[in-house]
């Protein structure tokens, strides 16, 4: 396994998508803010940006706030819902680099989940079993099923590994996308897995003790209906800070 500390070489990509700037800002504050000293490079990945790099080129149509992927013929919830898998393609061959979406609160260092870093895995994951009943969240957004779901909400990729790299931009832009939430181009022995505390779902995952990061996945506590979530204190409290500092 990996250390963490100085000399591990981890990138932080967070899924950005203009409709959700204050969570993607609360997300990097809470990252940097348990980051100490330690220089940690954070960027946003999303359609629109790939798209401005000629990186994305699936077809999308956008209509009432909803975005359409036309390849796989169903609603994307958010502009990164498929911008996640390009991370190991834009951060390149060596270390490792941790994706999440932007409805994350980190409670505790992220350094702290390289302690479970794999090299025999191309991919590390928490497999949360989430099987939603409800068919709307975040707004209206649609909410939809699919195998191994809330499982590329999070993600550590080891850039050093063959299999973080097998589906090139080609397959990135014309594979279903439930074929790239479900790893399909892994085998089941290249995929690892994270403790569940790395991506505790609020409102879905049974209660654990002090997780070290909450994933609002069904609405940030700023959504009708989602004010009270668990530590919903602690993300407004990021709000604030960041009014403060602006």
């Amino acid at each position: 396994m990996e250390k963490a500390g100085d000399e591990v070489d981890l990138q932080v990509y967070i899924g950005f998508d203009a409709r959700e700037r204050l969570a993607w800002e609360v997300c990097a504050a809470s990252i940097q803010a348990h980051a100490g000293d330690y220089p940690l490079s954070v960027h946003p990945i999303g359609r629109t940006g790939l798209e401005a790099e000629g990186l994305y080129q699936r077809p999308t149509l956008s209509s009432d706030g909803k975005l359409w992927d036309v390849i796989s013929r169903e609603f994307c919830s958010t502009d990164f819902s498929l911008a996640r898998f390009w991370v190991p393609y834009v951060a390149g061959r060596t270390g490792w680099a941790l994706y999440c979406d932007c409805d994350f609160l980190f409670r505790a260092d992220v350094r702290g989940i390289m302690e479970h870093a794999d090299a025999r895995y191309a991919v590390m994951v928490v497999p949360n079993k989430h099987e939603p009943v409800e068919t709307e969240k975040m707004n209206g957004q649609a909410q939809t099923a699919y195998f191994r779901k809330n499982w590329s909400s999070l993600m550590l990729w080891n850039l050093g590994h063959a299999g973080a790299h097998r589906p090139n931009l080609f397959d990135l832009n014309n594979w279903h996308k439930h074929d790239l939430h479900g790893f399909r181009w892994l085998a089941e022995m290249e995929i690892g897995f994270l403790p569940q505390e790395w991506n505790w779902l609020a409102g879905v995952s049974v209660p654990v003790t002090d997780p070290k990061a909450v994933h609002f996945t069904l609405g940030t506590p700023d959504m009708p209906g989602y004010e009270d979530s668990p530590y919903a204190d602690e993300w407004r409290a990021y709000v604030r800070a960041e009014g403060e500092a602006a």
